[in-house]
C-alpha cells in the first residue's frame, strides 16, 4: 500500500457497520477522533466540517483557573510537520462547563466528547473532573500528564510513578466515566508508565503527546516560537507514535487512542494494526479541515475493498517476530 495514496472504492456512510468501535464502555460510530488542542471545543470547526460524522473529539485542555498561555508566535511549520507552544491556554473549568459543554451536548448526537484535563499540581486534575462530572455532553476524560508538576519542580506528572498514581486516583474518585491517560513519547519506558496508569485506575491510554523540539529563525538567530521550544507534531512524529502504541499494547489490555502524524487512512491503519482502538487527527486537520471526514470515508472504503467486516478485528494484529 503506497503512502498518501487515496484508497479507491465506494463512499460508504460515516456510521458504516464495519467502522463501529467499542472502547472503555463507550460505543463510537467510527474510530476517528479530533485530537486535543486542534478542535478547541468544537465551535471553531463546526462551520468547516460535520463534527457529528466523526467518532468524537477530544477538547482543548481544561484547567481549574483560566490560562493565558504562551507568548506569540505560538505555532510554526518546519519540513517534518509543526511545532507549537500554545501554553495550554483555556478559559477555565467554570467557563467550559457553562458555555462549551452545553453547546456540544446540543450540537452532537453521535460523536463522543472526551475532555482533556490539565493541572499545575496533583489536586487540580481531580478538581476539574469533579466540577465537570455532572455536565451533559461529556463522555470521558483524557488526563494530560505530560504537563509539568509545579509542586515537583517542573517534573512531568507522567515521569514520576507516585505523581501519576496520585493524579489518576483523585480523578478516579471524582467520576465513573472512562479515564484515558495521555503519555509523552519521551518516557524512558512507556509500557511501564502505561501499566502504572492502569493499575491506578485508568481505563485507557493515549499515545503520544507532542515531542519537545526547537526551530531557529536564521535571520534573527532566535527561536521561531515566542516561548522558545515547543511540541513537535505532524508526519515526523508518526513512527514514534506507532511504536509507542505497539509497546503499550504489549503491556496493558486497555483501549489505546493512537495519535501523532495521522493524515490519511493508511496512517490510521498503521496505528490500528499496532494496537490502537481509536485514532486521533491533529495537525493534518489544522492544515485541511476536510481530512478527518475523508479518513473516515477511506477507512470504510478500505474495509469494503479488503472484505473486512469489522475494522476492530485489525487492532493489534501486527506481526513482528
Amino acid at each position: 500500500m503506497t503512502e498518501n495514496r487515496s484508497i479507491a472504492g465506494a463512499n460508504p456512510p460515516y456510521d458504516s457497520p464495519a467502522l463501529k468501535t467499542h472502547a472503555a464502555g463507550l460505543d463510537f460510530q467510527n474510530p476517528l477522533l479530533l485530537a486535543a488542542g486542534t478542535a478547541a471545543y468544537g465551535r471553531e470547526l463546526a462551520e468547516v466540517m460535520v463534527l457529528d460524522r466523526l467518532g468524537g473529539l477530544v477538547t482543548k485542555a481544561v484547567s481549574v483557573e483560566p490560562r493565558d498561555g504562551a507568548p506569540a508566535p505560538r505555532v510554526t511549520e518546519f519540513d517534518g510537520g509543526m511545532i507549537n507552544a500554545v501554553g495550554l491556554a483555556n478559559p477555565g473549568v467554570d467557563e467550559v462547563k457553562a458555555t462549551e459543554l452545553p453547546w456540544l451536548a446540543k450540537e452532537l448526537r453521535h460523536a463522543r466528547v472526551i475532555v482533556n484535563v490539565i493541572g499545575r499540581i496533583v489536586e487540580d486534575f481531580g478538581e476539574v473532573v469533579a466540577r465537570l462530572d455532572d455536565s451533559q455532553g461529556l463522555h470521558a476524560y483524557e488526563l494530560n500528564v505530560s504537563c509539568p508538576n509545579t509542586r515537583a519542580g517542573g517534573l512531568e506528572f507522567g515521569a514520576d510513578a507516585a505523581s501519576l498514581t496520585a493524579v489518576i486516583t483523585r480523578a478516579r474518585a471524582a467520576t465513573r466515566r472512562p479515564l484515558f491517560v495521555k503519555l509523552s513519547p519521551t518516557l524512558p519506558d512507556i509500557g511501564f508508565t502505561a501499566r502504572c496508569a492502569v493499575d491506578a485506575g485508568a481505563d485507557g491510554i493515549s499515545v503520544v503527546n507532542t515531542m519537545p523540539g526547537l526551530v531557529i529563525d536564521l535571520e534573527t538567530r532566535r527561536p521561531r516560537l515566542g516561548f522558545g521550544s515547543g511540541g513537535v507534531s505532524g508526519p515526523g512524529l508518526r513512527p514514534v507514535g506507532v511504536l509507542a502504541t505497539w509497546k503499550v499494547r504489549n503491556v496493558v489490555p486497555v483501549p489505546i487512542i493512537g495519535l501523532g502524524g495521522i493524515g490519511s487512512a493508511e496512517h490510521a491503519l498503521q496505528y490500528l494494526i499496532a494496537g490502537a482502538t481509536l485514532v486521533a487527527v491533529g495537525t493534518a486537520a489544522l492544515a485541511d479541515p476536510r481530512v478527518p471526514e475523508k479518513i473516515v470515508r477511506d477507512l470504510a472504503a478500505w474495509c469494503a475493498l479488503h472484505d473486512v467486516q469489522r475494522l476492530a478485528d485489525l487492532v493489534g494484529t501486527l506481526e513482528w517476530s
